[in-house]
Formats: C-alpha cells, structure tokens, sequence
C-alpha cells in the first residue's frame, strides 16, 4: 500500500478491502490471541506473506500484537470497526428505502 495521509476510516476500508484480510478478522473472532504462525498456515500463507497481511490491519488498528518469547500473538481490535459501522448506519436509510421499492416493484409484477 502506497504511504498516503489516509484517514482512519481509509485505512479500515482499505485493510477490509481484501479477502484474506477479512477472513483473518473472522479467524481471530473464532480463535482470539492466534499466532502469526498460526494465522499463515491457515491461509497457506508463509510468514512474510502473512506478516504483510497483518501490517495492513495493525495500521487500521484493526489488530494488535504481542510478543512473548519468539511467538507474536493477534488479537482484534474493535474501535476503527465500530466507527466504520457507524459511518456505514447513517446511510442505511437510502438503503433501506431503495430496497423496499424493489420489493414493492417485485410483488406488483407477481401479483396475478
């Protein structure tokens, strides 16, 4: 990823941006505290790959680590999530509107 001034909420978009991202979120809601290693060979990942990953989300602040010994654990961080949800509910209204027109389309041309 390019070093740009990314807001925080960029940096959430972007980090959930890719599958494997978001499938090591999903994993660590399953298995919090996972090793890196772990993590890798989950997703048939080596290390480097994996650790790329989990750069991304740590500078989202999606994830956090810690070290003990030689293993780094992962762990989620829900703050930059919770602030993209709430950004994503103030437009669920013209969701929600668009998506009650189309069933109200949907029933009209079912009805006999």
């Amino acid at each position: 990823m390019a070093k740009y001034h990314l807001s925080g909420m960029d940096r959430t978009f972007w980090a959930l941006a890719d599958p494997t991202r978001r499938g090591v979120l999903e994993r660590l809601i399953k298995k919090p505290g996972l090793s890196v290693s772990d993590l890798a060979k989950s997703f048939s990942l080596k290390l480097p790959g994996m650790t790329k990953h989990l750069d991304v989300l740590s500078d989202a602040g999606l994830i956090t680590r810690t070290k003990t010994g030689r293993t780094v654990a992962v762990t989620l961080s829900p703050a930059p999530m919770q602030e993209a949800i709430a950004w994503l509910n103030r437009y669920e209204r013209f969701w929600s509107v668009s998506l009650d027109r189309l069933t109200s389309l949907v029933e009209e041309d079912a009805e006999p």
